[in-house]
């Protein structure tokens, strides 16, 4: 019998999604220093397709370590470049957004490291260490995907309220839409940084027991 023809694994379905996330976060880049417009409607579609490419993986069983993996990187880097561009708009709050990107990544980083090269777990998304908040805020599906809405809303908020508080829906509040959905979301990516860190230090802490039981058998030896 002929050999089956290898599967492309770089033409998955979630993979396209993937890459069309990816032009989207740079055409958002590049307007988002002064056309809040074009620049929030194409980062906030990049984001809404995170949903789309897991669930199109799922059904049509086209889940991959590259698809994974360009999920993740995808993820980090467009909240980063975010952030960036607060950075400038806010240079006095700089130091509090460049400490979020760095937890961010650090956090996401060794745990994808210790879960599906040293713990040899099915998916990143799976947890054997850390606390007991971890675990839940990754195997509850709702409670994850509000975790990460917000952590977004908030950032992207913050971003548009440089260029205007959002239309006055409540007359009784001085306070604009974007203003509003900022203060409102704020309290969730407080929440989602304490779960970044809680990540880094259960991922850490698993990769050191791995350190510790590899000593044991070097000395065995």
């Amino acid at each position: 019998m002929p050999d089956q023809p290898k599967e492309n694994i770089f033409l998955f379905v979630p993979n396209l999604i993937g890459y069309g996330r990816i032009i989207l976060a740079l055409v958002a880049f590049y307007y988002m220093p002064y056309d809040p417009i074009i620049g929030s409607i194409c980062y906030i579609t990049s984001g809404m397709l995170d949903a789309v490419d897991g669930y199109a993986a799922r059904s049509l069983n086209q889940s991959s370590r590259v698809g994974a993996m360009l999920d993740q990187l995808t993820d980090r880097v467009g909240t980063c470049g975010l952030l960036m561009v607060l950075c400038m708009l806010y240079p006095r709050w700089a130091i509090l957004f460049q400490i979020s990107t760095a937890l961010d990544i650090t956090s996401h980083w060794i745990h994808f490291y210790s879960s599906t090269s040293l713990l040899k777990s099915a998916s990143h998304k799976t947890v054997d260490y850390g606390s007991s908040i971890l675990k839940l805020y990754y195997t509850s599906r709702p409670l994850l995907f509000f975790m990460c809405l917000g952590n977004e809303t908030c950032y992207t908020m913050l971003y548009l309220c440089f260029f205007t508080p959002g239309p006055f829906v409540l007359p009784f509040l001085d306070m604009g839409l974007f203003d509003l959905l900022f203060f409102v979301s704020l309290p969730i990516a407080i929440a989602k940084s304490f779960c970044s860190w809680l990540q880094l230090k259960g991922a850490m802490c698993a990769i050191a027991d791995v350190d510790v039981e590899e000593r044991k058998q070097l000395k065995k030896e």
